[in-house]
């Protein structure tokens, strides 16, 4: 990225979730832009309010969060979702995803979590891989023929010893998906993790989103729950489906 814009969109994808504020020396070598250069652009960035610095340390800006809400086509998707999502809560009183699809991969757009959440690697804006989430799977289970298809000819890696890496496996459980309406997910995102989502579907039986609720393997019987979640996705679909296509969400 040659440009001005693209230099800076190189320093702003430099930051993660999990930074509480970057040094220069840290971002130049997260972007290997020149130092003159990226001194330049955070100089810029801070002016306009996109960058926040604190001392000599960089953090994404709040006009960023101000500029993303006002942009997000999920933003009537959450308004019908939120609703459904606090009810499916107050039933289990574990944490509530939801989630939609993004290339090959679910992108959270909310989370509803009390003060005994499970430790999850979920956040919102978080990405995780289709193939070993709940979410993940109850998307991909209605998907078009060829993203399932690129995800299963593709590598499925494994990220704990419970992650299903055999596509034929996979697909065998997709189907299992599509029938019952319902997916589940037993340690395959994160050890100790299980969860159960189902999808929120248009009036093709394509995927919106897929909502999910998620905890501990210690005390969470996802099978019990799976009723319920289905039926917070019924209840997000049809509200969708009564509102004008203006404030619809757009898959």
């Amino acid at each position: 990225m040659n440009t001005v814009l693209g230099k800076a969109m190189v320093v702003l994808s430099a930051f993660t979730a999990d930074d509480h504020g970057v040094g220069f020396a840290e971002l130049q070598r997260r972007t290997g832009l020149p130092k003159a250069t990226l001194h330049r652009l955070l100089t810029e960035l801070v002016a306009v309010r996109l960058l926040d610095r604190d001392d000599s340390r960089y953090r994404l800006g709040r006009q960023l969060f101000e500029l993303g809400m006002r942009a997000s086509v999920e933003r009537g998707l959450i308004e019908v979702a939120t609703p459904f999502m606090e009810d499916l809560y107050e039933r289990t009183h574990e944490t509530v995803h939801l989630g939609v699809l993004e290339d090959a991969e679910v992108v959270y757009v909310a989370k509803i979590g009390g003060h005994r959440q499970a430790s999850s690697p979920s956040r919102i804006g978080g990405r995780m891989p289709l193939h070993c989430t709940a979410i993940g799977k109850a998307l991909l289970a209605h998907a078009r023929d060829e993203l399932r298809s690129e995800v299963l000819s593709g590598p499925l890696p494994r990220r704990t010893p419970r992650t299903i890496t055999a596509p034929g496996m996979l697909a065998k459980q997709l189907d299992t998906i599509v029938e019952a309406g319902v997916s589940f997910e037993f340690e395959e995102a994160a050890v100790g993790i299980v969860c159960v989502a189902a999808p929120v579907l248009d009036a093709s039986d394509r995927p919106i989103a897929a909502v999910s609720a998620t905890g501990p393997i210690t005390r969470f019987r996802p099978q019990a729950h799976a009723t319920q979640v289905r039926a917070a996705a019924a209840g997000i679909s049809a509200t969708l489906a009564r509102r004008p296509r203006t404030e619809s969400h757009t898959p």
